[in-house]
């Protein structure tokens, strides 16, 4: 798909931009996310920006199929396109059919040539959601060229303080600290109240634990605990990947009366103790009827998205591997995040969670406050761009 999704990609870019902008009169703006979770990260950014400048046009890129495949039909951007590798003639050829007169980059993605080429055409370019580490090659000794790449940004967003210090350190003082766009993006997802159809029969009368993205390891480790066959309890996973052949995996092993959303009616999911999601583009949603939430990628390469559950007041479970996360960290010290390293850690978690009502009420109440502390970032982005 990556590379299919570029053939004859300035053919393509250039009729539609044509359809788009016949004469060319449109200000243009250009948004680039990497994947599907910058994507969400800018999504709130997008949606400001067209309606502060409703007559502008904004071209949507991404770099991976994963956000490309899911979001090339979103109607918040005028075209969506797969981003052309990063070479000289392919920068120039672009720039030279969007003329963006703008440039936002969601999170991170600093490619060589087409900072190089946007810095000498005076093309302003800014970083939202900005995140920097310590051990990242900008801040070695032998990070110099790397360090040039950053020195090209005309503004830095930055999520947090550390950040700012990082860039303060190597001599960037342009930047600004914003916050996390992802809370306001989480935020708006639970302010809609979406009903997933269904869902009420399933939970009504229970408890319920709600696990998503989840991978093999972290499935282990939940069906460890509804083995216990404790009453009272009700189970949702939603699996990261969805394949026909993974969902099948998961029927198979799952210890309970188990029934897939696609095959679930009015007859068969209040009878059932698990439900199993086969489909993508539900679990934001589905974070409203949980009352624990365990967040899948922690025995992997790090957890998934633990904001989506606790814009719900959802306490949060996850795996060992969350350092990577300012969110998981700072949620964890407070008392609405809870870290496992093994299935008994797990149990010990989610049974105090879903027993004990003033602890989970005590844990919810930190995930809403944090939420509630975080909130803005798109504002203060929008209070500084200018058109």
């Amino acid at each position: 798909m990556w590379v299919k999704g570029r053939k004859n990609i300035f053919l393509r870019m250039e009729a539609a931009l044509k359809q788009a902008d016949p004469y060319g009169s449109r200000k243009r703006v250009w948004f680039h996310c990497a994947s599907l979770g910058e994507f969400e990260q800018g999504r709130p950014v997008i949606e400001a920006y067209r309606k502060k400048y409703p007559d502008h046009l904004i071209f949507l890129t991404f770099f991976s199929p994963s956000g490309y495949e899911v979001r090339k039909n979103y109607t918040g951007a005028d075209l969506v396109f797969y981003l052309p590798a990063d070479t000289p003639a392919n920068v120039s050829m672009f720039l030279g059919l969007v003329k963006p007169e703008s440039v936002f980059i969601v999170k991170y993605e600093y490619w060589f040539n087409y900072l190089k080429q946007l810095a000498k055409a005076g093309i302003p370019v800014y970083i939202i959601s900005a995140i920097f580490r310590g051990e990242q090659h900008f801040f070695k000794a032998y990070g110099g060229w790397f360090r040039n790449r950053l020195h090209t940004i005309t503004r830095f967003f930055v999520q947090d303080q550390d950040s700012g210090k990082l860039l303060a350190s190597i001599g960037i003082s342009n930047f600004t600290l914003s916050g996390d766009t992802r809370f306001d993006r989480v935020a708006a997802i639970a302010g809609e109240k979406k009903v997933v159809p269904l869902l009420d029969d399933f939970c009504r009368g229970f408890k319920v634990l709600i696990t998503g993205s989840s991978w093999p390891e972290d499935e282990k480790i939940l069906f460890s605990l509804i083995r216990e066959k404790r009453p009272g309890i009700k189970f949702v996973i939603a699996p990261h990947e969805t394949s026909p052949a993974r969902i099948a995996a998961i029927m198979a092993e799952v210890p309970a009366k188990a029934v897939r959303y696609s095959e679930a009616n009015s007859a068969n999911i209040s009878s059932s103790d698990v439900l199993v999601i086969d489909s993508i583009g539900m679990l934001s949603a589905l974070y409203r009827y949980a009352d624990v939430a365990f967040i899948g990628g922690g025995f992997g390469a790090g957890i998934h998205n633990i904001l989506e559950a606790a814009a719900f007041g959802v306490p949060v479970i996850f795996g060992p591997n969350f350092e990577k996360f300012k969110e998981a960290r700072e949620l964890l010290k407070q008392g609405g995040a809870f870290g496992i390293t093994d299935a008994e850690g797990f149990r010990k978690a989610a049974i105090l969670l879903l027993s004990d009502q003033d602890f989970h009420q005590k844990s919810a109440g930190v995930c809403r406050r944090y939420m509630t502390e975080n909130l803005g970032a798109t504002d203060t982005i929008m209070r500084h761009i200018s058109s």
